[in-house]
């Protein structure tokens, strides 16, 4: 392929990306202008940000890692908590350790910490709910997460509540999982409380509420800015798929 036809498919994929993703329509005239500078500046501006910023991109970059060096990052983490024998140095060990799907040794590792002045440690206590959802144990995980949040009413995490009302209702502990996720409306950061919401109002039988927040969801993507749009792709692609969008 010559170099001018490869320019051309990618100012043609660049202004698809345009119009798919609702960024300001100037962009299509500095692309098809500037076929070099203004698809590198494109790139640079409006693509790359939003795709290092996703979850997804995240969760990349960490399994590419993983896979270049396997263990660095659990390494790093025992040669400080071996050292440094601080709350925090094991938080930071015990989430390596779920990470690399070593859910006994994290568990091990939080329990070891929550002793004495630590035992209702909120950053631990949080860290062994983690490894106890991803080790299938949902029930343990609500109940490490209700002693948390009882013990430290000042603690505020909304990944640690989003995390409770998943736990309580993969626990089938439906009724106390629905008022956890209406808590979580307007104040977790990004689409996924509400799409897990509206996915259990489904599974309560509340068809009507689920779409409504399926609709919003569909709604406020269409509106939102390109970059949004990237980050809750996940989540807004749920959301169209149940509306049948």
């Amino acid at each position: 392929m010559s170099l001018f036809a490869l320019s051309l498919l990618i100012q043609i994929a660049l202004v698809i990306h345009v119009i798919k993703t609702g960024s300001n329509t100037l962009w299509i005239w500095v692309v098809l202008l500037l076929p070099v500078a203004g698809s590198i500046a494109y790139f640079v501006v409006e693509i790359a940000p939003a795709v290092l910023q996703s979850r997804t991109a995240r969760q990349v970059v960490q399994q590419t890692t993983r896979l270049v060096s396997p263990g660095r990052a659990l390494r790093q983490a025992a040669s400080v908590a071996a050292v440094t024998d601080t709350v925090e140095a094991k938080a930071k060990l015990a989430a390596a350790q779920t990470a690399r799907g070593s859910y006994a040794e994290a568990i091990a590792t939080c329990r070891a910490g929550l002793r004495g002045l630590y035992e209702f440690d909120a950053t631990l206590l949080l860290a062994l709910a983690e490894a106890q959802f991803k080790s299938d144990d949902a029930l343990a995980a609500s109940t490490t997460l209700t002693t948390l949040f009882d013990k430290n009413p000042e603690f505020t995490s909304p990944e640690g509540r989003l995390l409770y009302a998943r736990a309580l209702e993969a626990s089938d502990q439906l009724a106390f999982a629905k008022r956890e996720y209406v808590s979580l409306q307007g104040r977790y950061p990004g689409l996924e409380a509400t799409v897990r919401y509206a996915q259990l109002l489904l599974r309560l039988g509340d068809s009507a509420e689920a779409n409504a927040l399926f609709d919003e969801v569909v709604r406020g993507a269409d509106i939102a800015p390109s970059h949004v749009k990237r980050a809750q792709a996940e989540w807004i692609g749920i959301a169209r798929r149940a509306r049948g969008r």
